[in-house]
């Protein structure tokens, strides 16, 4: 079996995400918007581009999915407290929903974490589309602009996609990372059963 290799340009990325979290933290813990702005963005740009690159250099390993799931979901709390912090007055007209949004973005995670002991790295198609929409809205909210309507297109697209993410969850034995969504899953549960079928006769 081929060794799988750590240092790939999309792993380096996902590893700096990691890394920058503490830094980014103390940011928001000493109300430094400004900085706090520019190294969310950067952590963002960064999460578009590993993936990009992974699939560009043919270098999706199971250790670069995992370690772009943790390194998102970092990114992305740190993104939420930063509204929080920094935007609540923007926020608050809309703070039900986005209450709502966040709790379908963790309910995904909780339930990976009960039923197969680790976070989840499925790479959906929904939640990749669906973390471009997130970047987006995040990186212009923080370079100081709250566009409504483009608030809540990501609103419905994030529960959107963490259903898809569940329903997943709910049908496969075990954990599996790239898996690309609900319809691929259901057309390999088909065939797996035709081909039972076919073998038991």
């Amino acid at each position: 079996m081929k060794k799988e290799s750590i240092f790939t340009i999309p792993n380096l990325l996902s590893f700096y995400r990691l890394l920058a979290f503490p830094w980014i933290l103390y940011l928001v813990v000493s109300e430094n918007e400004v900085l706090f702005s520019l190294f969310l963005i950067i952590n963002l740009i960064t999460d578009i581009l590993d993936g990009l690159l992974a699939r560009i250099l043919r270098q999706r390993t199971e250790l670069g999915a995992r370690l772009d799931s943790a390194a998102d979901d970092l990114t992305y709390t740190l993104a939420i407290i930063g509204i929080f912090v920094f935007k609540y007055e923007e926020l608050e007209p809309h703070l039900q929903s986005f209450i709502v949004f966040i709790v379908f973005l963790i309910l995904p995670i909780v339930l990976s974490l009960i039923k197969f002991g680790r976070l989840p790295s499925f790479h959906l198609y929904s939640t990749k589309a669906g973390g471009y929409i997130e970047g987006i809205f995040f990186i212009v909210l923080f370079s100081g602009h709250f566009i409504v309507s483009y608030y809540y297109f990501m609103v419905v697209w994030g529960i959107l996609a963490s259903i898809e993410h569940i329903a997943i969850q709910a049908l496969i034995p075990e954990m599996r990372s790239n898996v690309k969504g609900l319809y691929w899953v259901l057309m390999e549960e088909l065939r797996q059963k035709k081909e039972f079928r076919d073998t038991g006769r």
